[in-house]
């Protein structure tokens, strides 16, 4: 059972790396920033933003009971991904051109948690299609500590 503390909020400190290939090209990105774990109805909730060169970009992982974990960004492109090894999921990616639908299909994930401090590590392999061509393979690394 999660702590009072975790249900209010705790500070993080979040390190995630992505990795892509697209076109045969790799590309790798990695961020640490400060955000926020929340525990709130049965589901574990870590914000932070990631910085760029343009500006700062709010995201949301959630992660559900039953090991769903959900990549929300919020800024110029929004992008609501849901992983789920047992089924591709859908989502519409929002550009300032417009809406594109994907297809999200997840190779692997993988959830764990530590207590004292709270901490956790996120890893998650999956491709993304549009109108079933394939676009790229992607990689989530995140680790967070309380």
């Amino acid at each position: 059972m999660p702590s009072n503390e975790l249900k209010n909020g705790l500070p993080a400190e979040i390190k995630m790396e992505t990795s892509y290939v697209q076109n045969g090209e790799t590309h790798h990105h990695s961020f640490e920033e400060n955000g926020r774990v929340v525990y709130m109805n049965s589901s574990y909730y870590i914000r932070f933003e990631e910085a760029h060169e343009l500006g700062t970009v709010p995201v949301t992982i959630k992660i559900n009971p039953d090991g769903v974990v959900q990549l929300i960004r919020r800024g110029e492109q929004t992008t609501r991904f849901v992983f789920d090894s047992d089924q591709e999921t859908e989502s519409n990616y929002r550009t300032p051109a417009g809406i594109i639908p994907l297809t999200v299909t997840t190779d692997d994930i993988r959830v764990s948690y530590y207590d004292r401090p709270f901490a956790g590590r996120i890893w998650v392999d999956y491709s993304l299609s549009a109108n079933q061509q394939k676009i790229g393979d992607y990689h989530i690394r995140l680790r967070f500590t309380t």
